[in-house]
């Protein structure tokens, strides 16, 4: 339940079928996630109240957030389109450059 801007728990006596039902498959999610972590990704989403606030913290901590993906891609298209061989350069050392980056 909603109140204004604030969610207001239920007690549990007074969850319906459908209630009871979401309440489970956010444990599942929950449980799953977690048994899929190691330790450290566990303690960063240890304190989430449910899997989709636990999936977005992760997803934000490896992917970034939109911006940083933007900003990603930008900067390999750019060191891409630089990307040239320099004069008397083997091609295995271009490769071996080119990996470094």
């Amino acid at each position: 339940m909603v109140v204004g801007n604030a969610p207001i728990e239920k007690p549990r006596e007074e969850w319906d079928d459908d209630e009871r039902r979401r309440v489970q498959y956010n444990l599942k999610a929950k449980n799953i996630i977690t048994y899929a972590l190691g330790m450290d990704e566990y303690f960063r989403v240890s304190n989430c109240k449910n899997a989709k606030e636990m999936w977005d913290t992760l997803q934000v901590t490896y992917e970034g957030t939109t911006d940083v993906k933007r900003s990603r891609i930008n900067t390999l298209t750019h060191e891409y389109e630089l990307f040239r061989m320099n004069q008397y350069e083997t091609i295995q050392e271009m490769q071996d450059r080119f990996l470094l980056i």
